[in-house]
Order: C-alpha cells, then structure tokens, then sequence
C-alpha cells in the first residue's frame, strides 16, 4: 500500500477556504469590529512580514472566544456541505479518486480546521490530519489546541500516525511555502500540480 497525503487549502481546492469559513461562521458584530482591529496583521501578512500562523491565532482568538461548542460546529457542518463543494479541483478530486482506487490511504494535512474539514473528509472517506481549536466547558477558547498543522507540524504528524517503514511509496501534494516540509517526505512530490523533481 501507498501513503497520498494532500494539502486542502489551495491544493485541493482553489482557494483558501478558512477566510470564506469566518465569513460565515463569526458573529456579524465581533466579524465588522475584527476586520478594523486585525487589519494590520492581514496586511502584514499579504506582504510577506507576518506568518500566516500568527494570522490564524489573533483571527481566531477574536472571532471564537467565549463561542458556543455546538453554535460553530453547525456552522462547520453547514460549511463543508454548502460551500465546499464549489471549490474542488477537478484535478484534485481525480487524483484522489486514482489513489483511492489503486488502494492507497489517503490523508489529508491542512492547517485548517476539522470544524469543517472532519465533515468534508468523513464525505470523501478519507482521513485527516489538521488544525483544531480548544473548548472548555462548552465553549470555546479560541485557541488552538496544541500547534497548528504547518510547515514542519504537518511532517511531525504525519510520521506519528502514518510511519514511512509501513508504505512502499509516499506521493504528497501541496501549494505554499507552508507545504515544503510535506513535500519532502515524498518519493513524487507535486507543487501545485506541477511534478517536482526527486530528492537528491
């Protein structure tokens, strides 16, 4: 058996995803005051000066805090049946039909949240590695729960629950810098569709 580990968000779909799930899943009052507040943040991060992780914590943090457990994770499941669907790549979904049918296990390692994704991956019947945020007493913290599932966490996690010794072959496909780690793990790796070339 093969080992196929797909990024989501940009790889199988065509966009980031998590940006659309705030839309529709943060309070509209505390979603119009964040867009202000955080504004900095997101423009440091379009330049290239703040990491996407430090996005994602201050996003969250703000959005969720104090949230109902059961309140966002309609929303999630609304998300992944509602709007999902209308960003799948074609190519995507063909690839990971193709490595489903040849009898591989198919994982999917994104840094976004199982809020949405779990419904989505248990939809594709695949599994799935990602980002989860912590509750306490029914509601939200707006923390995440342990790291958040980039760059060197996506390898980490993908070796505690998918050892190599136990695939003949790893294919991994990924989009952004986040990816790169995954990559490498790979005997054929693709960065946004495009084959790379081996490892030395």
């Amino acid at each position: 058996m093969d080992l196929a580990l797909f990024d989501f968000d940009g790889t199988i779909t065509d966009r980031e995803t998590m940006p659309d799930f705030m839309l529709a899943a943060v309070r509209p009052a505390r979603l119009a005051v964040g867009k202000v507040l955080l504004a900095p943040l997101v423009v440091g991060y379009r330049l290239g000066l703040v990491p996407g992780t430090v996005v994602r914590a201050a996003i969250c943090r703000f959005g969720f805090w104090r949230i109902p457990r059961a309140e966002l994770e309609r929303h999630g499941a609304d998300f992944a049946t509602r709007f999902l669907p209308s960003t799948l790549r074609p190519e995507a979904m063909e690839r990971i039909a193709w490595h489903k049918a040849r009898g591989d296990r198919v994982v999917v390692v994104s840094g976004g949240l199982d809020l949405y994704l779990a419904h989505w991956a248990e939809g594709q019947e695949v599994a799935l590695l990602c980002s989860s945020l912590q509750h306490r007493d029914g509601r939200f913290t707006g923390r995440y729960r342990g790291r958040q599932c980039v760059g060197v966490e996506k390898m980490r996690r993908v070796q505690a629950a998918y050892p190599a010794s136990e695939y003949g072959r790893i294919f991994a496909y990924g989009d952004t810098s986040e990816d790169r780690e995954l990559l490498a793990m790979a005997h054929e790796a693709y960065y946004r569709w495009q084959p790379m070339a081996p490892a030395p």
